[in-house]
């Protein structure tokens, strides 16, 4: 029901920032739970951020302060602002969304890597 298209990946060196998007398609983008997800090699996947529908934020104490989620309904994406990035923010990140009320479902995008050079 849901496709999640990741963008916005590279090679950078530590301290420089990223933008990453995830597009969104579903006309009823506006009801999902979004997030962002990370696994570096070797490693299960982890929790980077989260927004709700109603605009409501966390985040992993590893990125708190540093990331920033957020989306725009009317384009259906959701963003990720990565500052002041580490080599250990190296990873695949992906998208989720998360819909449903009685009966939730995930889904997933493909994936985008960020690489950060010490």
């Amino acid at each position: 029901q849901v496709q999640l298209v990741e963008s916005g990946g590279g090679l950078v060196q530590a301290g420089v920032s990223l933008r990453l998007s995830c597009a969104a398609s579903g006309r009823s983008f506006s009801t999902y739970a979004m997030g962002w997800f990370r696994q570096a090699p070797g490693k299960e996947r982890e929790f980077v951020a989260a927004i709700t529908n109603y605009g409501s934020t966390n985040y992993a104490d590893s990125v708190k302060g540093r990331f920033t989620i957020s989306r725009d309904n009317a384009k259906r994406t959701v963003y990720l602002q990565m500052n002041s990035l580490k080599p250990d923010d190296t990873a695949i990140y992906y998208c989720n969304a998360q819909t449903g009320i009685s009966s939730i479902r995930n889904y997933w995008g493909q994936g985008t890597q960020v690489t950060v050079s010490s």
